[in-house]
């Protein structure tokens, strides 16, 4: 059968990264077989000359091909928390510094079939007063999509999120389904868009108060990713809101912008001044650096990794002054207590770290751990999550997500974080393995992934 030799599929996997930014895992293959024999097929072509000509400027076929590759799962109010920040923090604010009159402009990247675009559109009829004008500009490579959204009609089962008071103004029947109020859909503006490509007009500096871009970030090249980041942390006003989906995170400390925490969700804020493209990764955490460590929180790490907590809770408490006060020993103790089975005194701790800190991602870990011991899985995933976006390279949320997930019975979910935990787990910190591992070393826990990947495949 053509395509479906490797050769083939390397090849269009290369040209999907160079042209569209997208990344594929090998774990894809036969998918991308499929579609190069597909194409190829529709346009009378060998893979060989399929693939020759895809490598020239071939517009129509790569947004044919964004078609075909790109899931349009979505629905109104996706999120629903990331909407609360922006009535309640975000648009307030805009208002406030915009003054009476400017203009309120969002931008949502990778809009797929505009759900998320029309729910900015009703936050900020509610939120935005009459006397300012608001523009919203929904970005996606999928043509299909674009198209579904410039018509405005969806399903019922898109509305499963959507407050009642927002249904009865901005919807109305159109056959077994809704369409958008008119006067909404005059107020969001759809544009087809590459994002490996930069465009200085939609892209313009100091242009949007808030962007969202949910969800993208994942399917991208670490190269094309960096430069999506760049562009639209360049394109917010000083003070202007980001959002990004769950598993699209920048870490505590992204170039340019600045981490809150309300209403149980993290994002982000440009700071004042000129943006600053990182050249090199963010700060690595205090716990992975090679610094000199007090000789008795060494001694109680070495106790840990023997799994002789005991020994290494009386080491902890045998230290004083200002040793003992240290966050770094604080969290040593509060995995102690924790494998100990004493996840009320290790939680207590925790919460006492996030008040001190509330970025730390090993107390946001550990605190998630306490959660699952007692049998809190909604609240261990909260802080699951939050520790996975304040460090992507983290792998221990991402494992823990995994083996929840598998759990709850979200498959598509569980695939996901276990094959980041694998990724991931090659590269974690001996300390975080010792005080996160449950007793599991580095091999055991890549095992693990395997089989629970193994098992939900």
């Amino acid at each position: 059968m053509r395509g479906r030799d490797g050769g083939g599929v390397e090849r269009l996997r290369r040209l999907l990264a160079e042209r569209l930014g997208m990344a594929f895992d090998d774990k894809k293959d036969s998918l991308l077989a499929e579609i190069l024999q597909q194409r190829a097929t529709q346009h009378g072509l060998t893979d060989r000359g399929y693939l020759d000509r895809l490598a020239t400027a071939w517009t129509a076929e790569l947004s044919a091909l964004a078609e075909a590759l790109t899931v349009n799962e979505t629905y109104f109010f996706r999120n629903v928390e990331q909407f609360r920040v922006l009535a309640d923090v975000a648009l307030p604010e805009r208002v406030r510094r915009r003054g009476a009159g400017e203009r309120i402009e969002m931008l949502s990247v990778g809009c797929s079939t505009g759900e998320e675009a029309y729910s900015l559109a009703m936050v900020a009829a509610q939120r935005v007063p009459e006397a300012c004008d608001t523009a919203i500009v929904g970005l996606d490579v999928n043509r299909g999509a674009l198209r579904k959204a410039m018509a405005g009609r969806y399903s019922l089962w898109s509305l499963r999120e959507t407050p009642e008071a927002a249904r009865q103004r901005w919807f109305r029947p159109a056959g077994d389904g809704v369409e958008i109020d008119p006067k909404l859909r005059g107020r969001v503006r759809f544009v087809e868009h590459n994002v490996a490509r930069d465009d200085p007009v939609l892209f313009a500096p100091a242009t949007y108060d808030v962007v969202f871009c949910r969800n993208l970030l994942m399917y991208l090249t670490p190269d094309t990713a960096r430069a999506v980041v760049d562009r639209v942390t360049r394109a917010l006003v000083p003070g202007g809101f980001l959002f990004l989906g769950h598993t699209d995170t920048l870490g505590s400390r992204p170039a340019g912008l600045s981490v809150h925490h309300s209403h149980e969700t993290f994002y982000y804020r440009r700071e004042a001044g000129p943006v600053r493209v990182a050249a090199e990764p963010p700060p690595r955490l205090a716990t992975e650096k090679p610094v000199t460590r007090p000789r008795p929180r060494e001694r109680a790490l070495r106790l840990v990794q023997e799994e002789r907590f005991g020994e290494a809770l009386q080491v902890l408490d045998a230290i004083a002054g200002a040793e003992a006060d240290r966050p770094d020993t604080w969290l040593v103790r509060g995995c102690v207590l924790a494998h100990l089975g004493d996840t009320g005194r290790a939680a207590q701790l925790c919460r006492q770290l996030l008040e001190r800190d509330a970025l730390s991602p090993d107390a946001h870990q550990l605190l998630a751990d306490c959660c699952e011991g007692d049998e809190n899985h909604a609240a261990a995933q909260q802080h699951h999550r939050i520790a996975a976006q304040l460090d992507p390279g983290f792998a221990m949320p991402r494992l823990r997500l995994g083996l929840l997930a598998r759990r709850l019975g979200d498959r598509r979910a569980a695939e996901a974080d276990l094959d980041r935990a694998v990724q991931l787990l090659r590269h974690e910190s001996d300390e975080r393995i010792a005080l996160f591992g449950g007793g599991f070393g580095r091999t055991a826990l890549i095992a693990l992934c395997r089989a629970e990947l193994a098992a939900v495949s």
